[in-house]
């Protein structure tokens, strides 16, 4: 294989062997031997481009490579998997209408459902869209690609170069869920909850803080975030609708592009229709973004008579003054509950709270792919064609070991609160039940004492999270 026929040859070499990038501009994943090659190959042409010795190889493309997002080829061969029908062109007429109505990661823009409805209008703001997108460098632009990319992908799809060396991978923003918020379940967060997330990073994992961002730089990312989850989430439902309400063997299609100005009556009436779903969709995700703040969750004070400390620092000043024979019971109390059979936290934490008991279950974004349509996601064989079209390779979701005192959603008790009553959205983490009697709200702070006293060393805090383990 030639230097100059890297992208047409390896491309195919890795796709056969289903070790191919999930992300137009950002290849990761566990390398192989024939991959590290390839990527020698690719840095050898970057030197040589670069010291000017450009007649060596018959020249070299001066100009940047254009950004590009990338079609969901996961969830339509998920599909194809699952339901025995082709998706291919299903997929391409899918990409081919969110593109058209959100633009390109260099020139986005929204659907015209979207700029013409003052209240849809108001979900994300195009001066920030602009802000946000384009290259590193660019003037007034590039801040996803400058601090998220290298994680997030550039469609948004947790297929940044660094992802696979994370546990748990990075969001995929295109399923429309995310897991800490503020907001019920099943809901979307508000621009408050992602907004914290990006300008104070997430506790105990390899998102941090982001220094030298502006509030309005923090603003525009958020708008960012909510935009590549609006196209994703469009796509998706665009493929959901058309699995079951389309023949593809018949020839029926999402859409068809050359239909768009058709002399034909009937075809152009097809399009129209075609494209008027597409933008109910678009108002359906736009209406859900809305109503986030109507969702948020009120969190109870805790009763007058507890001890709830907000911090480690404050449960053991607790500890050492008239307030600790109050939180010594309430500990104990949160012990009987962790432990017990409603509550039933020890079943994945363990019987003390290290994040040793059941480790084998996984997070939805990979249940969707693998147990949704029948495979194990231990079985590998049965996974290659989809490992081949994007999906990481699948990693056991980690219970929080609370000795670290790390907490990805907030440390606060008020955020603790949220995390068991909501649980984790996306993830193996329920919702508590309560139960007359047994396990009442006021019994969460009892919860939340014991999780506390669990936490050890300080130094522990920090500790770094290792690579995902891969089944």
């Amino acid at each position: 294989m030639t230097l100059l026929n890297f992208d047409k040859t390896s491309r195919s070499t890795l796709l056969r062997h289903g070790h191919a990038s999930g992300d137009g501009q950002n290849g990761c994943g566990n390398l192989s031997r024939m991959t590290r090659s390839v990527q020698a190959a690719v840095a050898a042409i970057g030197t040589i481009c670069s010291l000017g010795v450009v007649t060596l190889i018959g020249g070299c493309n001066s100009e940047p490579k254009p950004l590009e997002f990338e079609p969901n080829l996961v969830y339509a061969m998920k599909y194809q998997m699952k339901e025995g029908v082709p998706t291919e062109q299903a997929s391409e007429d899918a990409f081919w209408l969110v593109t058209e109505m959100f633009g390109t990661p260099e020139n986005p823009k929204l659907p015209t459902v979207v700029t013409e409805d003052d209240d849809l209008a108001s979900v994300v703001s195009l001066e920030n869209l602009v802000k946000a997108s384009g290259r590193i460098g660019e003037e007034g632009r590039g801040l996803y690609q400058t601090h998220c990319v290298t994680c997030h992908g550039v469609t948004g799809n947790g297929r940044g170069e660094l992802s696979a060396t994370m546990n748990p991978y990075p969001r995929d923003y295109r399923k429309g869920v995310f897991k800490f918020k503020s907001t019920e379940r099943g809901e979307k967060p508000t621009r408050e909850d992602l907004a914290g997330l990006i300008k104070n990073g997430i506790n105990g994992s390899r998102m941090v803080a982001i220094p030298n961002l502006t509030d309005e730089d923090v603003e525009a990312l958020v708008d960012y975030v909510i935009y590549l989850s609006w196209r994703g989430e469009l796509e998706r439902m665009l493929m959901d609708d058309a699995i079951y309400e389309l023949d593809f063997e018949e020839g029926d299609r999402i859409i068809n592009p050359a239909n768009r100005n058709a002399a034909d009556e009937e075809l152009k009436e097809e399009f129209d229709d075609a494209w008027e779903l597409a933008e109910e969709f678009v108002m359906d995700i736009g209406d859900a973004w809305l109503e986030a703040p109507d969702a948020v969750v009120e969190v109870p004070d805790p009763p007058a008579d507890f001890v709830v400390p907000d911090s480690h620092e404050e449960y053991v000043a607790a500890m050492g003054d008239d307030r600790a024979e109050t939180l010594v019971a309430s500990v104990a109390r949160g012990r009987e509950l962790f432990k017990g059979k409603i509550a039933a936290c020890s079943k994945c934490h363990g019987e003390n709270g290290r994040g040793d008991g059941q480790n084998t279950d996984y997070d939805d974004w990979t249940k969707e792919w693998t147990l949704g349509i029948g495979i194990k996601p231990e079985n590998r064989d049965e996974l290659i064609k989809l490992l081949a079209r994007g999906a990481l390779p699948p990693v056991n979701a980690k219970p929080r070991n609370f000795a670290l005192g790390a907490f990805h959603g907030g440390a606060k008790a008020k955020d603790l609160y949220m995390r068991i009553t909501q649980g984790i959205e996306g993830s193996p983490m329920p919702a508590v039940t309560f139960v007359d009697g047994q396990f009442e709200e006021d019994d969460v702070w009892h919860l939340i004492n014991f999780i506390r006293s669990l936490q050890e060393d300080a130094e522990e805090e920090s500790t770094p999270e290792p690579a995902p383990q891969q089944t």
